[in-house]
């Protein structure tokens, strides 16, 4: 498979530091060869908050190789589908990419947001990123070339609940 036949698949934040750099690295990690990770946010922060690694590290996962950009960055790059994983970010008004990709919301609590010490806010973080691989194994399951449109954006809704 070349590079032009994999899948594009964008994960929104509005800061893209935490939860779509999670699951940018997840789907990199899990499928690159069917499926391009991306991640991207509205207001981007500029780094990847260190509960990423942190989180990430123990399955084995690195995101050494990405940094925080903006949505801007792929108004020449239409997503096949578009994954916003903050709330903030899902009731923004995303750029409107040519050929209209799928979307969906994965509503995920922030874990730079915790309330409490370093350790609790990395078990938060832990357990975001394993939804986020819950999620990301089920999406990656579908028969993408066998469903219609509307089958793949319920089986995504369907997904969006685990």
């Amino acid at each position: 498979m070349t590079r032009q036949d994999r899948r594009s698949i964008l994960f929104l934040c509005t800061a893209n530091c935490c939860r779509s750099q999670m699951a940018e690295a997840i789907l990199k990690h899990l499928d690159s060869e069917r499926f391009e990770a991306l991640s991207a946010g509205a207001s981007p922060a500029g780094y990847i908050h260190p509960l990423v690694p942190a989180a990430l590290e123990p399955m084995g996962i690195s995101v050494i190789d990405q940094h925080s950009k903006s949505w801007e960055d792929f108004k020449d790059h239409p997503p096949d589908l578009l994954v916003t994983v903050c709330d903030s970010a899902a009731s923004e008004v995303c750029p409107v990419w040519p050929g209209r990709p799928a979307t969906v919301h994965w509503p995920l609590p922030d874990p730079v947001g915790t309330v409490g010490s370093d350790d609790e806010a990395l078990v938060a973080a832990r357990r975001v990123a394993e939804r986020i691989e819950l999620k990301i194994k089920s999406m990656i399951a579908l028969d993408w070339d066998r469903l219609t449109s509307e089958n793949l954006q319920q089986q995504l809704e369907d997904i969006a609940q685990l």
